[in-house]
């Protein structure tokens, strides 16, 4: 197909791909203010050994970050978060709000909650990194001061407050429209591989049987009286010139 086909196609259908899209835009935008807000809070905690300029602490903190993500995502934390915050949730159902991403670069740990309740996902993130520090200080005592690894709260959860997860309302509209253009794209194409053996022309002719249009036979006046003044003719091919 050239260009010229390309453009003759986008203004005869191009109100199909419009439609589809918007149709797909608007689904997507209800369904997304449809579901149920989830809200995420975080908080980070910096874990640095007391000989902070000993290679061979700093590289064992890297495999014990790793460790420590372990260790909060226990039963056993998650049973002490729900005793002094008062949540009304099982153990299982709290650790399944709580995710903890390592980062050996920077020797930090951040902690995140999701909650439908923006208060609930702050109170489980702050609870949890305080009941870990105390975790960490009570292990310090036991150990050379060399030895020891400090843990504290770079921030407050109640300073950094929260964000919306879930729905992502303007991405999954856009997602939708895009979508829907795709459909509306394919959509057009079929009608056009359905229609691609009409001849609507002497162009489409002398291409669909591979010979030259001599001249158009119009109809006759008394054929069709109520008939549009715009009537196809028929037309007359005559054979290509071998030369």
């Amino acid at each position: 197909m050239e260009l010229n086909d390309y453009i003759r196609i986008l203004r005869k259908r191009g109100w199909i791909i419009i439609l589809v899209a918007l149709i797909a835009a608007g689904s997507a935008f209800a369904f997304s203010k449809m579901q149920t807000p989830i809200y995420s809070a975080k908080v980070k905690l910096s874990v640095v050994p007391a000989r902070a300029t000993d290679w061979g602490s700093s590289n064992s903190l890297k495999d014990l970050l790793r460790n420590y993500a372990e260790n909060i995502k226990t039963h056993t934390m998650a049973a002490e978060v729900i005793d002094r915050e008062q949540l009304d949730m099982d153990t299982t159902t709290l650790l399944n709000k709580l995710y903890v991403s390592p980062d050996s670069s920077t020797f930090t740990l951040e902690l995140e909650a999701r909650d439908r309740d923006p208060k609930v996902a702050m109170d489980i993130v702050n609870r949890m990194a305080i009941v870990f520090i105390e975790d960490r200080e009570q292990w310090n005592q036991k150990q050379d001061k060399r030895d020891r690894i400090d843990v504290k709260m770079l921030d407050s959860v109640y300073n950094l407050g929260y964000t919306q997860y879930s729905p992502k309302t303007k991405i999954n509209t856009m997602a939708g429209g895009l979508f829907g253009a795709l459909v509306g794209i394919l959509v057009v194409f079929f009608l056009e591989w359905l229609e691609m053996d009409v001849i609507r022309s002497s162009d489409d002719l002398v291409k669909a049987i591979d010979v030259g249009v001599l001249g158009a036979i119009p109809p006759a006046p008394g054929d069709e009286p109520h008939a549009p003044a715009e009537k196809p003719r028929r037309l007359i091919p005559r054979p290509l010139s071998s030369h």
